[in-house]
């Protein structure tokens, strides 16, 4: 197990997005940066801000709000994906090195790299 490196204040770059064992790679648009409370970024094709709770190794994201782009389908299936997994509950953090993995309860899992 990995330890909880610092988050806020950081803009992180999302690589990937992990659900029931399928990989979506990120576009290269998508990040976060959480701070105050307060999370903000991109799902890759939509901007989105939303409530940041941090409890020890624990990472909430709701109350998420977006714009409305359409964009291609490979980006709106990365996008769509990755919301409901930042959202779907409590997300334990682990990383080093410049690298963040947020994993839900299940097992699928949000992959970030430092900016």
């Amino acid at each position: 197990m990995g330890t909880v490196p610092a988050v806020t204040g950081i803009d992180w770059t999302v690589d990937s997005v992990t659900v029931g064992g399928t990989t979506l790679r990120a576009p290269a648009r998508a990040h976060v940066k959480i701070e105050d409370d307060r999370a903000a970024g991109s799902f890759g094709c939509n901007r989105f801000s939303g409530t940041a709770q941090i409890t020890g190794d624990q990472f909430r994201l709701s109350h998420v709000r977006t714009t409305r782009m359409a964009c291609d389908n490979a980006r709106m299936t990365f996008e769509r994906t990755l919301s409901r997994t930042l959202t779907s509950g409590p997300l334990t953090m682990t990383g080093e090195g410049g690298k963040l993995t947020l994993t839900a309860s299940g097992g699928d899992r949000v992959q970030l790299s430092r900016a």
